[in-house]
């Protein structure tokens, strides 16, 4: 059985495993472990409140839980991400996380989203946190817009359709600088994606399971 295979196995059955069970610790209680993230700034309450908002709203459509949200910001912000693109706004959820980080790191989010509704209301959220000045929303195919980006990219989410996820990674790779990252999001539903990167020798790619399947992948410097 090739290393791919197990790696997709692995992935699934963790999926289907956290769907089923709560997480387990020897030291913290679950409910403590998914505890929201606690504001520090006036800004970053005001990205949280958002965020509340628009669930309690049902404007969320196939956003990423809080859980992978929150791993999305944190790893933005640790590799003090300058660019940022996202292939998949929805409704703005996970460029709010991003926008955490952004906003701390003075970087700025260029998000691509095929569906006029949903980046009308991403356009919104952002208004609403405050945001809006650290993101650029790109409407329409991403197959076809990504052309319009040159510079070096620092981190970037792919979250669309599951069966453009390869050459979206193939788009965005030449970008990406040596030490960047590339995230993806729903990973156990694309296998294609996960064997492009634990097969190719220029990355390195680990598998984040607490939430909905992310892939953190780095390129090598």
């Amino acid at each position: 059985m090739n290393r791919s295979l197990i790696l997709l196995m692995a992935i699934a059955l963790a999926a289907s495993a956290s769907a089923q069970r709560p997480v387990r610790s020897t030291t913290l209680a679950p409910d403590s472990i998914d505890s929201p993230p606690i504001a520090r700034s006036a800004a970053e309450k005001k990205i949280l409140a958002t965020l509340d908002a628009a669930a309690h709203a049902g404007e969320t459509y196939e956003n990423v839980p809080a859980t992978d949200g929150g791993m999305l910001r944190l790893l933005a912000e640790a590799v003090n991400a300058q660019t940022v693109v996202e292939i998949g706004t929805s409704t703005g959820l996970s460029g709010l996380w991003l926008s955490m980080a952004l906003e701390k790191t003075g970087g700025h989010l260029t998000t691509f989203e095929y569906d006029p509704g949903r980046a009308a209301i991403a356009r919104k959220h952002f208004t609403e946190a405050g945001v809006e000045q650290l993101v650029t929303i790109v409407q329409g195919d991403a197959h076809k817009t990504l052309t319009r980006l040159h510079d070096p990219i620092d981190l970037a989410f792919i979250d669309a359709d599951k069966d453009g996820y390869v050459d979206y990674l193939n788009k965005l790779l030449p970008l990406v600088r040596p030490g960047g990252l590339l995230l993806a999001h729903n990973v156990y539903m694309v296998p294609a994606y996960v064997k492009a990167v634990t097969t190719n020798p220029n990355l390195d790619t680990v598998f984040y399971m607490q939430g909905n399947g992310l892939a953190v992948t780095l390129k090598k410097r």
